[in-house]
């Protein structure tokens, strides 16, 4: 492609420790970038010598360009750069086209954010070049100074830090590096089902796993008509909020209200949360079996609520056989809110529509429940039967992420 370009250099995050399967890692982090960038035109994405380069048409913004690649896990930062031909000439002449590129780098930044000071941080990539690192950076130092008259050098406190980055054929001068989520590239640690309830943590809980290079699914429980159509909207509009950074997630929809009902007439009323915690994990390991997912995902945060105790977690976790992960079981709660509000998904969450867990609340639930008694309410249901019925109302949806 000979017409100019704008270019991007994109680091690895832990992609770059993978030891021999870092190709593969890398190989997937390209596809990802190559999915998110797809709705853009005439773009170019490849890898090379622990890097990635992604070249769009001149005319793209570059803020947008930025924020979309670094939204993709396993990406820790990016930087809109200046590239460089060096394929030809001395180590001289090499330096004089970097330095070119640098003072026109430097006076767009003068205009553009009234700079004064700066400082020149140069590597040699490239340890065939006969020019060491230090030497680069004071060289280019110098033919910045000389061509931008009214800047300084500043190597404590510069209102610029210039990048310049020696390669094989091409050099590379940048200013930004802007933070992505890192993390491992969406699709190489299998697929999870997130039991995905209408409040904040459980789409942090899916964003989390997400970022750890699990595909997404989820399952949602509501109580119609004791939930309304509005609470289901919030459900599929957080879901598209988090597929906006793991491509598409397919929601199955579950009516638990039978099984709550019957929970309600035959068991003891401290005993509900857990019961029907209980039913909702073995609905969700049934549909993570029938959807090749390979452990469920909960929101769940040790002593949060009555559910969510040590003596809880226990006896849920005893209904099934699947792992289930809780990626957000030690951290603090503001913790949780502090990812919501920074992956756009707070101000959804706290919208003040009813879930399946609000129906039926005993006054006093059993914090510290024992399994044999909590066996022996259930022995008072047909548990076979209910979970057959609840599976037969099930509905699923895709959910794509926002543009």
């Amino acid at each position: 492609m000979s017409e100019e370009r704008n270019t991007y250099i994109v680091r690895c995050g832990e992609v770059a420790l993978k030891g021999m399967n870092k190709p593969y890692f890398e190989r997937m982090l390209v596809d990802r970038i190559r999915k998110v960038m797809k709705k853009f035109q005439n773009i170019e994405v490849r890898r090379e010598e622990g890097l990635i380069f992604v070249k769009t048409p001149i005319d793209l913004n570059k803020d947008i360009v930025t924020r979309e690649i670094s939204r993709v896990f396993g990406v820790a930062s990016i930087s809109p750069a200046v590239e460089i031909d060096i394929s030809e000439g001395d180590a001289e002449e090499v330096l004089d086209k970097i330095g070119q590129a640098a003072v026109s780098y430097m006076l767009g930044l003068i205009e553009e954010k009234g700079v004064q000071t700066f400082k020149v941080d140069a590597k040699r990539a490239n340890k065939a070049f006969p020019i060491e690192s230090p030497q680069i950076g004071r060289i280019i130092g110098a033919k910045i100074l000389i061509g931008c008259k009214v800047l300084k050098v500043d190597v404590h406190n510069p209102d610029c830090k210039l990048f310049v980055s020696v390669r094989r054929e091409k050099a590379y001068v940048f200013e930004q590096k802007v933070s992505g989520f890192g993390g491992l590239p969406l699709g190489t640690n299998g697929k999870g089902l997130v039991l995905l309830s209408g409040g904040i943590d459980s789409p942090v809980a899916a964003f989390m796993m997400a970022k750890r290079g699990m595909m997404i699914e989820a399952i949602h429980f509501h109580s119609y008509p004791y939930t309304s159509e509005r609470a289901w909207d919030k459900v599929q509009d957080l879901a598209r909020i988090v597929a906006g950074y793991c491509g598409r997630i397919r929601i199955h929809s579950i009516n638990l209200l039978p099984i709550q009902e019957e929970i309600v007439q035959h068991c003891p009323e401290e005993e509900i949360t857990i019961l029907v915690r209980r039913f909702m994990m073995r609905l969700a390991e049934d549909v993570a079996k029938e959807t090749g997912c390979l452990m469920l995902i909960t929101g769940e945060n040790i002593g949060q609520v009555a559910s969510q105790t040590a003596e809880a977690l226990v006896v849920t976790d005893a209904s099934v056989q699947m792992p289930v992960m809780r990626p957000l079981i030690a951290m603090d709660k503001v913790d949780i809110m502090d990812i919501a509000k920074q992956i756009g998904t707070y101000e959804t969450s706290i919208l003040p529509y009813e879930d399946c867990c609000t129906v039926f609340l005993p006054k006093h639930p059993a914090t510290k429940p024992k399994l044999d008694k909590i066996l022996e309410s259930e022995s008072h249901l047909d548990v076979e039967q209910l979970i057959k019925a609840a599976l037969e109302s099930k509905e699923t949806v895709m959910i794509y992420g926002e543009e």
